[in-house]
């Protein structure tokens, strides 16, 4: 399988460090112009610089912009050049008791993990439709099907982009414009290696090794039993957003570790 993006430029949004940034290089290995973006100068020209060490021919445009507001993305949106795969990869996410999370929370999930998605797509899948060919992804979660006790606010948000998915999908059916969520489950992201850190000084036990634990400890129904790699994930969005994906739109696509315990 031969996946080639030439001549099509993608926006992969909060893609300065794990699963944004191996999407990044995943699109840019293809021949795509890719677009990263982050909330300061620093992280951006970071992530840049090491975009073009993996892909040194790659066409690479840096945008600074927090999309956890409107006025925020309208920023990226008028640095933007014609966009034709956009990746809505922005979230956050933390443990918080229910009846701990106060508006002020969910607002700032609600704004971050749906609506910077919501606004991103507003604003670029128009000209997608017009041109008659468009790759839209939103990067949700298991926990958008398996919400999670101790964050059922961020659980909430996933689904919502599954919705969001779903419903966009069937507005731009038949326009050449496809739409699909990609679910990750556990990943060995940056934030997940930061929080084994302390555990593997102490212990002398590889990260890898420690991620498996933790996963088998949190999400036991894992099938294979360790955490997915952030290129793991990666490969997926890359196909997704490849002209080999065109029959695919509307799709929730697992990329859990078979963690949700269900056949669909």
């Amino acid at each position: 399988m031969h996946i080639r993006l030439d001549g099509k430029t993608a926006l992969v949004t909060a893609s300065t460090g794990g699963i944004g940034l191996a999407i990044a290089k995943g699109l840019a290995a293809t021949g795509a112009q890719v677009v990263i973006n982050g909330r300061s100068e620093a992280s951006v020209a970071k992530a840049k610089a090491e975009l073009l060490a993996a892909a040194p021919s790659a066409s690479v445009v840096a945008v600074v912009a927090d999309l956890s507001n409107a006025e925020g993305v309208q920023q990226l949106i008028d640095s933007l050049p014609h966009i034709d795969i956009l990746v809505n990869n922005a979230g956050i996410y933390g443990v918080r008791d229910f009846f701990e999370t106060d508006d002020a929370c969910w607002d700032e999930y609600w704004q971050t993990n749906v609506m910077s998605g919501v606004r991103l797509s507003r604003a670029l899948a128009p000209a997608m439709q017009a041109r008659g060919w468009g790759r839209v992804v939103f990067i949700a979660s298991e926990s958008a099907r398996n919400i999670p006790a101790d964050m059922v606010h961020y659980g909430v948000s996933k689904t919502a982009q599954l919705a969001l998915s779903r419903g966009l999908a069937k507005r731009l059916a038949g326009s050449g414009v496809t739409v699909n969520s990609v679910l990750p489950g556990p990943t060995l992201s940056d934030g997940l290696a930061q929080m084994l850190e302390e555990e593997r000084v102490r212990t002398g036990k590889d990260i890898e090794a420690l991620a498996a634990d933790f996963v088998m400890a949190h999400r036991p129904t894992s099938l294979i039993q360790r955490a997915a790699t952030v290129d793991e994930v990666a490969n997926m969005v890359v196909y997704i957003c490849s002209t080999l994906a065109s029959a695919t739109s509307g799709a929730a696509l697992r990329v859990d570790g078979g963690v949700v315990d269900d056949i669909l």
